[in-house]
């Protein structure tokens, strides 16, 4: 039986035009005014935290601009889920924010079976940040030299290899997928999931396993320059300074698995256009001062500053990409 399609009022289209119409009216003014009361940013990890220090080097940096304050809140809960939904919710109008990893929106949704927001649709990604570079690391308990070797291993002898990350569907589950994917062996290493990333890094040491999967930290990074650990590979848009000898996933032939944790600042999706322009532009006016790029590298982070669009894009990207690998690798989280 064939169905009408649904078709809406007269009354509804012309209410419909109205809104949009007020919208399109009113942003110009709003980003004007913007802002015109303290902004709130929420960070949904624990306090003390990397990005809650950025988060807080944000804030002074916008409030010393903008001249109102900006108040840095903490918010952890699911992964990050909790935080970006309470500014999810929040009214748009750019005066509440969330800084975090894009993986709230473009992992979660994946993994956890009931999100309180649409990702895609209740968030706008509006200012690109930085990214925290993810580095491939062989332990002593690893005898070859080189990420080749360690491909050659597995290859040779699928799930004897074994890799350590920081839990199911982490970043670097992920990459260690798209790795196994591209070389078309489906159980290429032996993954080892932690809970967090704390434990790793002490068991690495003790050679419980070859290799693990790891963002950049200070008690990582003493024991990589002793070297007793050893980065065979890094998954970052370019080879970083500090490790300029060691390849990226991309140019080794992965670069799908070339996933960094890549940080930005979101709003409510409804914020009108011309604030989240303004945003992004005082942001990357930020970016662009030697003193925040010092104290981002300071903190293992390369700035990544970006259009809206742009940064819109690669949310929308990497959120196709991990359903697709999260579907067909049968990843459950923990």
């Amino acid at each position: 039986m064939s169905q009408t399609p649904f078709l809406p009022s007269s009354a509804s289209r012309r209410h419909a035009l109205a809104a949009l119409s007020l919208s399109l009216l009113l942003g110009p003014a709003l980003a004007a005014d913007w802002p015109s009361k303290p902004v709130r940013i929420v960070v949904p990890y624990a306090p003390g935290g990397t990005s809650d220090a950025v988060a807080r080097l944000l804030g002074e940096r916008l409030q010393a601009a903008l001249g109102q304050p900006v108040v840095v809140e903490t918010k952890p809960g699911a992964s990050g889920t909790t935080g970006m939904d309470a500014m999810a919710k929040a009214a748009p109008d750019g005066h509440t924010l969330a800084f975090a990893a894009i993986s709230p929106l473009t992992l979660n949704p994946h993994l956890q079976p009931r999100m309180p927001y649409d990702a895609l649709k209740d968030v706008a990604p509006v200012a690109q940040v930085m990214y925290s570079p993810v580095y491939v690391i062989a332990t002593q308990a690893f005898k070859g030299k080189s990420f080749a070797d360690a491909l050659a291993q597995a290859k040779a002898k699928p799930g004897t290899v074994s890799m350590a990350s920081s839990g199911m569907g982490s970043i670097g589950h992920i990459m260690m997928e798209q790795i196994a994917r591209k070389a078309g062996v489906p159980q290429l290493f032996n993954h080892i999931p932690y809970k967090g990333g704390g434990q790793v890094t002490n068991d690495a040491l003790g050679g419980q396993f070859e290799l693990f999967t790891a963002n950049p930290a200070p008690a990582l990074n003493a024991q990589i320059g002793n070297g007793k650990l050893r980065v065979l590979a890094v998954a970052a848009p370019q080879r970083l300074a500090k490790l300029a000898e060691v390849p990226t996933l991309a140019e080794l032939g992965y670069p799908e698995a070339n996933l960094s944790s890549l940080f930005g600042l979101f709003a409510p999706a409804r914020t009108p256009r011309e604030v989240q322009l303004k945003i992004n532009a005082e942001v990357n006016k930020l970016l662009a001062t030697k003193e925040v790029q010092e104290r981002l590298a300071g903190l293992d982070n390369v700035v990544s500053p970006a259009t809206v669009d742009a940064f819109a894009a690669r949310v929308q990207h990497e959120h196709d990409a991990n359903a697709k690998v999260v579907k067909e690798a049968g990843i459950k989280p923990d």
